[in-house]
């Protein structure tokens, strides 16, 4: 699993592009799926939980096809992962 957050120009375009062009090209890259999550405070935030392992995320990130993509889709910016900081059971 990994954790990464982003900032956006617009939330229904970036859903848009997110859940169609990107989720096609994150699966090329071994990606299960994703849970997006809108950030309570900043509005332009999200947060997207995706089933995905290191290997992948890193394939992805250097795939020349995406930068295109997170633009169209209005990133402000490189997603950012957060690190984990530990696991708990129930």
């Amino acid at each position: 699993m990994i954790l990464a957050t982003t900032k956006v120009e617009d939330f229904d375009r970036f859903l848009k592009i997110f859940s169609t062009k990107g989720a096609e090209k994150r699966k090329q890259h071994g990606s299960k799926g994703c849970t997006v999550f809108r950030d309570p405070v900043e509005s332009d935030r999200v947060w997207a939980l995706f089933d995905w392992d290191e290997k992948g995320w890193q394939s992805f990130v250097t795939d020349p096809e995406v930068p295109p993509i997170m633009k169209e889709a209005g990133h402000l910016g490189k997603p950012q992962v957060a690190m984990l900081g530990g696991k708990c059971s129930a």
